[in-house]
């Protein structure tokens, strides 16, 4: 697949790193290439960018263009404004892993969007021609694209939308990228749940005192 990654953090190095490894045709997209690129630090895009040659680099709204899948890495309160930048076709899927989390109160975050709402539903609502699901926003990055580095891939990922093809295409991708235990709570207001489970994540994570770790429904 061509698949479009938009944001150049953590979570979007790990994902579009990931899938170009299993052969996809990978662009990440950001407002600003120069800017992103010259980021050499340490964990700095530029410095990612140059041991992976084979991803390409490109503005939100050149970095879609035809994409078959576009990746919402983007930083919660960026997400709506990103998608907007980029041109994305009606009918594309938009596979949103991002959180609406609020760190403007002090740490840990609150959200900013929660019970009667989410950041999945805000994307489809703005955006009602693509097809947005929500999932892998449960873990951290290195997960995303590697679960069996933690119990073999023994937990569960999450996903919800509204359309059904859209799941199934998003659900074969996770098989494939090795999540062993992929659960579809059904529509897109799923994710005021599976957002809201950061919370507790954000909390074990300080008792745990490692991000290397994940939900897994016993049943």
């Amino acid at each position: 697949m061509r698949i479009a990654v938009l944001g150049t953090g953590m979570v979007g190095q790990s994902l579009a790193g990931g899938l170009a490894e299993r052969g996809h045709e990978v662009v990440v997209g950001t407002r600003d290439p120069a800017t992103s690129l010259a980021r050499t630090d340490p964990g700095g895009f530029g410095t990612w960018a140059g041991t992976h040659p084979a991803v390409g680099v490109a503005r939100f709204a050149e970095a879609t263009v035809d994409a078959d899948l576009v990746v919402n890495a983007l930083p919660g309160e960026a997400s709506v404004a990103g998608v907007g930048a980029a041109t994305v076709a009606d009918g594309t899927i938009v596979l949103d892993v991002a959180n609406p989390l609020d760190a403007g109160h002090g740490m840990p975050p609150t959200l900013f969007v929660a019970n009667t709402d989410s950041l999945a539903e805000q994307l489809q609502r703005t955006f009602p021609a693509l097809r947005v699901v929500k999932s892998l926003n449960t873990m951290t990055a290195p997960l995303m694209v590697t679960p069996r580095e933690l119990a073999d891939g023994d937990f569960s990922t999450f996903v919800c939308g509204d359309d059904d093809e859209a799941k199934a295409l998003v659900t074969g991708l996770l098989t494939d990228l090795g999540h062993r235990d992929v659960i579809d709570l059904g529509d897109i207001t799923a994710a005021r749940g599976v957002e809201a489970m950061m919370l507790v994540w954000l909390r074990l994570w300080g008792v745990v005192g490692s991000a290397r770790f994940t939900y897994k429904i016993v049943r």
